[in-house]
């Protein structure tokens, strides 16, 4: 999540700061019992959920898919949660979203607004010394639970304070999760480090509600060379094997793969870049075709100008082919009523459970 924005910097440029408008998704103090649903069944999960932020309103956008190739905004772009009320700096970034066993829906996103200063939120670029603590310094984690994408519990967790014996951290990053079938847990990773040193993947359980980290974050991943950062994991299970995905900074840097029969460790780390840019990419996420054994590897590619979502699909995890970036001219992948999305996850729901969230926001 970091090196887009870093580029941003060094070029002088900030996007237009837009006031988001429109109609939001609602935060409540918990969430009933009796408005858990059951999951659909696989087959009835023909639809698709985007999840994504823009830098010019650090907010939660949703777009969905009846194909998991035309994307449509449900809010006609404008934001679905506005990060400036839901996060300790007024802003968020990288959203994941992923379905629970429980029927629910869990969202993590990043505490982070990289142009605090510029919209006067905060005197200094950063909340702490960039010397000290590295560009784009901070402490907090976003955590949303929901049973019907329109309802949201929300947690901001302060990981310094939660476990003040890790020293001190110099960032939390892009968190995502996963459940844990031996934890019978979520799982929360992301993108960390002491000071302003280098960055790694760490993980840590949460409760039952979504609402803080139970366990002390653990090494999940580190760049195999001790002067190489990895950042922005992504971590999906396909048969006995977990397939995570992150940013190397290998020479060129880009999407890498590691492969693992556990979750939480003994991962090994291919050193070839993955996707196909021959621009900078970050922010892999990856998401199965309905009804096929085909995959699609999404991911950020903040080198372009301007940055737009690129896509390759896999059978395998070792052939890619590259299916282009939205609205590419020969691409398949179509964006239809947004632009510039950033950092994201995408989902497989029910066409019923698509029509349920574009009723809430346009009356459909």
């Amino acid at each position: 999540m970091c090196a887009s924005a870093l580029a941003l910097a060094l070029l002088g440029t900030t996007p237009a700061l837009a006031a988001p408008t429109g109609k939001q998704v609602e935060i409540v103090s918990s969430l009933k019992p009796s408005a858990r649903k059951a999951i659909p069944p696989a087959s009835a999960q023909t639809a698709y959920l985007m999840v994504y932020f823009k830098d010019e309103t650090h907010s939660v956008h949703f777009a969905t898919s009846p194909d998991g190739y035309v994307f449509t905004d449900v809010n006609n772009g404008e934001p679905v949660l506005r990060g400036e009320g839901v996060a300790e700096q007024k802003g968020v970034r990288d959203p994941h979203i992923v379905r629970g066993p429980d029927g629910a829906f869990y969202l993590a996103l990043t505490d982070l607004h990289i142009y605090a200063k510029q919209k006067g939120l905060r005197a200094d670029p950063w909340e702490r010394p960039e010397k000290d603590y590295g560009w784009g310094n901070n402490r907090a984690l976003i955590l949303m639970k929901s049973y019907d994408l329109v309802h949201w519990t929300h947690a901001i967790v302060r990981v310094d304070k939660l476990f003040p014996q890790l020293g001190d951290i110099g960032c939390a990053w892009a968190p995502e999760t996963i459940y844990d079938p031996e934890r019978k847990a979520m799982m929360v990773y992301f993108t960390t480090r002491v000071g302003a040193g280098r960055n790694s993947l760490a993980y840590a359980y949460a409760d039952e509600a979504f609402t803080t980290l139970t366990t002390q974050p653990k090494p999940l991943l580190a760049h195999p060379d001790p002067a190489q950062s990895l950042i922005d994991g992504d971590i999906t299970k396909v048969g006995d094997t977990y397939h995570l995905f992150a940013v190397g900074y290998d020479k060129p840097a880009g999407i890498r793969h590691a492969t693992s029969k556990s979750l939480t460790g003994g991962y090994v780390y291919e050193p070839g870049k993955i996707d196909p840019e021959a621009v900078a990419a970050e922010a892999p996420t990856l998401w199965r075709r309905a009804g096929s054994g085909a995959y699609v590897l999404m991911y950020d590619v903040f080198g372009a100008k301007p940055n737009n979502m690129g896509f390759s699909e896999t059978t395998d995890f070792v052939h890619y082919r590259n299916l282009g970036r939205f609205n590419d001219p020969g691409s398949p992948m179509k964006a239809t009523n947004f632009q510039s999305p950033k950092h994201g996850a995408v989902i497989p729901v029910s066409p019923a459970e698509v029509e349920r969230l574009k009723a809430w926001f346009v009356g459909k």
